[in-house]
Protein backbone atom coordinates (compact mmCIF):
# COMPACT_ATOMS: atom_id res chain seq x y z
CA UNK A 1 0.00 0.00 0.00
CA UNK A 2 2.90 2.38 0.71
CA UNK A 3 4.21 2.11 -2.85
CA UNK A 4 0.79 2.92 -4.27
CA UNK A 5 0.54 5.92 -1.94
CA UNK A 6 4.03 7.12 -2.87
CA UNK A 7 3.09 7.01 -6.54
CA UNK A 8 0.04 9.21 -5.89
CA UNK A 9 1.96 11.70 -3.74
CA UNK A 10 5.14 11.91 -5.81
CA UNK A 11 3.03 12.78 -8.85
CA UNK A 12 2.50 16.13 -7.11
CA UNK A 13 5.74 16.53 -5.24
CA UNK A 14 7.86 16.47 -8.39
CA UNK A 15 11.49 17.50 -8.55
CA UNK A 16 13.59 20.31 -7.17
CA UNK A 17 12.01 23.70 -6.51
CA UNK A 18 13.02 26.74 -4.49
CA UNK A 19 10.09 29.14 -4.91
CA UNK A 20 10.65 32.47 -3.12
CA UNK A 21 7.05 32.50 -1.78
CA UNK A 22 7.22 28.95 -0.42
CA UNK A 23 8.07 28.98 3.29
CA UNK A 24 9.47 25.45 2.89
CA UNK A 25 12.39 26.79 0.85
CA UNK A 26 14.51 24.40 -1.17
CA UNK A 27 12.49 21.22 -1.75
CA UNK A 28 13.06 18.08 -3.81
CA UNK A 29 10.47 15.33 -4.25
CA UNK A 30 8.56 17.10 -1.48
CA UNK A 31 11.43 16.85 0.99
CA UNK A 32 12.36 20.28 2.39
CA UNK A 33 15.81 21.35 3.46
CA UNK A 34 14.69 21.32 7.10
CA UNK A 35 13.29 17.78 6.78
CA UNK A 36 16.46 16.54 5.12
CA UNK A 37 18.58 18.13 7.86
CA UNK A 38 16.47 16.41 10.50
CA UNK A 39 16.72 13.09 8.70
CA UNK A 40 20.49 13.28 8.26
CA UNK A 41 21.11 14.89 11.64
CA UNK A 42 23.37 17.55 10.14
CA UNK A 43 23.05 20.82 8.23
CA UNK A 44 22.42 20.50 4.49
CA UNK A 45 22.55 23.02 1.66
CA UNK A 46 20.09 23.70 -1.12
CA UNK A 47 22.50 21.76 -3.36
CA UNK A 48 22.23 18.75 -1.03
CA UNK A 49 18.45 18.96 -1.37
CA UNK A 50 18.79 19.14 -5.15
CA UNK A 51 21.01 16.01 -5.12
CA UNK A 52 18.54 13.97 -3.02
CA UNK A 53 18.02 10.52 -4.54
CA UNK A 54 14.69 8.72 -4.84
CA UNK A 55 15.62 5.91 -2.42
CA UNK A 56 16.44 8.33 0.39
CA UNK A 57 13.25 10.30 -0.26
CA UNK A 58 11.22 7.07 -0.05
CA UNK A 59 12.89 6.15 3.24
CA UNK A 60 12.06 9.59 4.64
CA UNK A 61 8.44 9.31 3.47
CA UNK A 62 8.04 5.90 5.04
CA UNK A 63 9.55 6.79 8.41
CA UNK A 64 8.51 10.43 8.88
CA UNK A 65 5.05 10.39 7.30
CA UNK A 66 3.61 6.93 6.55
CA UNK A 67 4.72 5.20 9.75
CA UNK A 68 4.48 8.33 11.89
CA UNK A 69 0.76 8.54 11.00
CA UNK A 70 0.23 4.77 11.28
CA UNK A 71 -1.13 4.63 7.73
CA UNK A 72 -0.80 0.83 7.58
CA UNK A 73 -3.62 0.66 10.15
CA UNK A 74 -6.14 2.35 7.83
CA UNK A 75 -8.05 1.15 4.81
CA UNK A 76 -6.75 2.48 1.49
CA UNK A 77 -8.82 5.66 1.05
CA UNK A 78 -8.05 6.88 4.54
CA UNK A 79 -4.41 5.77 4.44
CA UNK A 80 -3.75 7.79 1.28
CA UNK A 81 -5.57 10.89 2.49
CA UNK A 82 -3.76 10.87 5.84
CA UNK A 83 -0.39 10.19 4.19
CA UNK A 84 -0.82 12.97 1.65
CA UNK A 85 -1.93 15.35 4.40
CA UNK A 86 1.13 14.39 6.46
CA UNK A 87 3.43 15.11 3.52
CA UNK A 88 1.71 18.38 2.66
CA UNK A 89 0.85 19.71 6.13
CA UNK A 90 3.03 17.72 8.54
CA UNK A 91 2.13 14.57 10.51
CA UNK A 92 0.67 16.45 13.48
CA UNK A 93 -1.77 18.45 11.38
CA UNK A 94 -2.64 15.34 9.35
CA UNK A 95 -3.51 13.54 12.58
CA UNK A 96 -5.60 16.49 13.80
CA UNK A 97 -7.48 16.70 10.49
CA UNK A 98 -8.27 12.99 10.74
CA UNK A 99 -9.32 13.33 14.37
CA UNK A 100 -11.55 16.32 13.61
CA UNK A 101 -13.16 14.34 10.77
CA UNK A 102 -13.78 11.49 13.23
CA UNK A 103 -15.10 13.73 16.01
CA UNK A 104 -12.49 12.58 18.54
CA UNK A 105 -10.08 14.69 20.56
CA UNK A 106 -7.72 16.37 18.09
CA UNK A 107 -4.43 15.98 19.95
CA UNK A 108 -2.27 15.26 16.89
CA UNK A 109 -1.33 11.74 18.05
CA UNK A 110 -2.86 8.74 16.31
CA UNK A 111 -3.50 6.23 19.07
CA UNK A 112 -6.09 3.60 19.94
CA UNK A 113 -9.05 6.01 20.14
CA UNK A 114 -8.36 7.45 16.69
CA UNK A 115 -7.67 4.03 15.18
CA UNK A 116 -10.82 2.55 16.70
CA UNK A 117 -12.99 5.44 15.52
CA UNK A 118 -11.58 5.17 12.00
CA UNK A 119 -12.53 1.49 11.83
CA UNK A 120 -16.19 2.36 12.49
CA UNK A 121 -16.46 4.81 9.57
CA UNK A 122 -17.05 4.22 5.90
CA UNK A 123 -13.56 4.75 4.44
CA UNK A 124 -14.73 6.64 1.33
CA UNK A 125 -16.86 9.02 3.40
CA UNK A 126 -14.03 9.56 5.88
CA UNK A 127 -11.54 10.24 3.07
CA UNK A 128 -13.94 12.80 1.59
CA UNK A 129 -14.39 14.49 4.97
CA UNK A 130 -10.62 14.70 5.44
CA UNK A 131 -10.35 16.26 1.97
CA UNK A 132 -13.01 18.85 2.80
CA UNK A 133 -11.20 19.81 6.00
CA UNK A 134 -7.92 20.06 4.12
CA UNK A 135 -9.51 22.44 1.62
CA UNK A 136 -10.69 24.69 4.45
CA UNK A 137 -7.18 24.61 5.92
CA UNK A 138 -5.62 25.53 2.57
CA UNK A 139 -7.97 28.48 2.29
CA UNK A 140 -6.78 29.81 5.65
CA UNK A 141 -3.14 30.04 4.55
CA UNK A 142 -1.65 33.39 3.56
CA UNK A 143 -0.01 31.74 0.54
CA UNK A 144 -3.34 30.43 -0.81
CA UNK A 145 -3.50 33.13 -3.49
CA UNK A 146 -0.14 31.99 -4.87
CA UNK A 147 -0.44 28.22 -4.43
CA UNK A 148 -4.16 27.55 -3.82
CA UNK A 149 -5.13 26.42 -7.30
CA UNK A 150 -2.27 23.92 -7.39
CA UNK A 151 -3.12 22.66 -3.90
CA UNK A 152 -6.76 22.29 -4.94
CA UNK A 153 -5.79 20.30 -8.02
CA UNK A 154 -3.56 18.07 -5.92
CA UNK A 155 -6.27 17.48 -3.33
CA UNK A 156 -8.89 16.57 -5.93
CA UNK A 157 -6.46 14.23 -7.71
CA UNK A 158 -5.39 12.50 -4.50
CA UNK A 159 -9.01 12.12 -3.38
CA UNK A 160 -9.78 10.56 -6.76
CA UNK A 161 -6.88 8.13 -6.31
CA UNK A 162 -8.05 7.33 -2.79
CA UNK A 163 -11.54 6.49 -4.03
CA UNK A 164 -10.31 4.37 -6.95
CA UNK A 165 -10.20 0.65 -6.16
CA UNK A 166 -6.89 -1.12 -6.72
CA UNK A 167 -6.72 -2.97 -10.01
Amino acid sequence: MLQRALTAVLKWEGGYVNHPSDPGGATNMGITQKTLEGWRGAPVTAEDVKALIHEEAEAIYEARYWSACRCDAFRWPVALMVFDAAVNHGPGRAARLLQEALGVTADGAIGPVTLGAAQTKDPASLATEIAARRMVFYGSLKTFKTFGLGWSRRLMDVLGAALTPER
